[in-house]
């Protein structure tokens, strides 16, 4: 049977990349459309002041599927939006898309690890290895950029490694850095940011929900006490809120469980690894960099293997199929020569270069799955408290 056919994600009318240009303009400021891309359609309520709050790996239908363990945001999620990660639906990814309200093929983070042409080699967009210039590799003016350029203040939050790494420097560049360590301090610092200038926009980052979800699975007892941990913050935040100021609550991608005999390895599947020169990308999303001329075998070899599974485009078909939305030339060989969309339930791994902890890793992300690609959007106004 074939495999189901996710949707490519709907850039221009409900994604990620439409977040932070529509953040803006409720701030009164207007982000420059980049030539040739598509319309920004997601509208948000006037405000002075905005706060966004990115939870790493807490998709829309985990939250809907464990609210028992949040009754804070139960109680709102009839007013919870839900819009869609690009592709793939990996964090560095995601973060060129909030970072600079542009589509993957647009702002060219298109995957957990790509080729740096010039060289053989992957670079993994997350831990930024081996060195490449960020701002050469992300060339678009960031969305922080053009609202501290407009006078407003903007301050991101994190964990004091996040200043100045690759990653940041790529996709979330512009105002000012605070580093903070728990979650109760990046609330305090939050509120703190929020009231210290009449307009303000302030970025927070918790990473702890994608890592316990990677390492218990995103179905565990020890998820669901830190969507509660989450759920708490939320709230204190929402009380904390200036009567003109906005919360946003949103997620980077969603995740699903996959037991490990139900993946594949490429150390044990030579059929699959012939003609691969680099296998990049995530485990529920392979990009895979041929030898030359192996293209059209290893994409007939892996479509052959995994019927059913998976879908398996090339990249000319990926592309125009619009998974990474319009693509920039310089963006292109960036793109696997084939790519894989893991349905529910499989992934690739590779023991001969993968980490063991990285083969060890119960929840994946990275595929067009709803699981994987759809992420809540919360707003909550502070004169709404009542």
């Amino acid at each position: 049977m074939p495999a189901s056919r996710s949707p490519a994600p709907p850039y221009g009318v409900g994604t990620l990349s439409e977040l932070m240009p529509a953040v803006a303009r409720s701030l009164d400021v207007e982000t420059a459309p980049p030539s040739g891309q598509l319309a920004q359609a997601l509208r948000l309520a006037p405000t002075n002041r905005a706060c966004v709050l990115l939870v790493d790996g807490l998709g829309d239908l985990l939250l809907r599927e464990r609210a028992g363990h949040a009754p804070y945001l139960r109680g709102l999620l009839d007013r919870t939006a839900t819009i869609t990660a690009g592709f793939p639906t990996t964090t560095a990814t995601s973060m060129g898309s909030l970072g600079t309200g542009l589509p993957p093929g647009a702002h060219g983070l298109v995957g957990y690890e790509v080729p740096v042409p010039e060289r053989d080699e992957l670079l993994n967009e997350l831990s930024w290895e081996p060195a490449v210039d960020p701002r050469q590799w992300q060339r678009e003016t960031t969305v922080w950029q053009q609202v501290a350029a407009a006078g407003v203040e903007v301050v991101r939050i994190g964990p004091a490694f996040f200043d100045c790494s690759g990653l940041t420097e790529a996709a979330l560049r512009g105002g000012r850095f605070v580093a903070a360590s728990t979650l109760d301090q990046r609330v305090d610092a939050a509120l703190a940011a929020l009231r210290s200038a009449p307009r303000a926009l302030v970025y927070v980052y918790w990473g702890e929900v994608d890592k316990v979800g990677h390492e218990q699975g995103c179905g565990s007892w020890q998820w669901g006490e830190e969507l509660a941990k989450v759920d708490l913050a939320v709230a204190r935040l929402v009380a904390g809120l200036p009567n003109d100021a906005t919360l946003h609550v949103c997620a980077d991608h969603g995740m699903v469980d996959v037991p490990l005999h139900q993946r594949l390895d490429l150390a044990h599947e030579p059929d699959l690894a012939t003609g691969v020169r680099h296998a990049g990308g995530e485990p529920r999303s392979p990009q895979l960099y041929c030898e030359p001329g192996q293209a059209p075998t290893v994409l007939r070899t892996w479509a052959d293997r995994l019927a059913g599974q998976a879908q398996v485009l090339s990249r000319a078909d990926a592309i125009a199929a619009g998974w990474f939305g319009p693509v920039q030339p310089h963006v292109v060989e960036r793109i696997g020569e084939v790519i894989v969309a893991c349905d529910t339930g499989m992934a690739v791994m590779d023991s001969r270069r993968q980490r063991p902890q990285v083969l060890r890793l119960l929840g994946l992300h990275g595929s067009l799955t709803p699981q994987e690609s759809l992420v809540p959007l919360l707003s909550v106004a502070g004169s709404e408290r009542g």
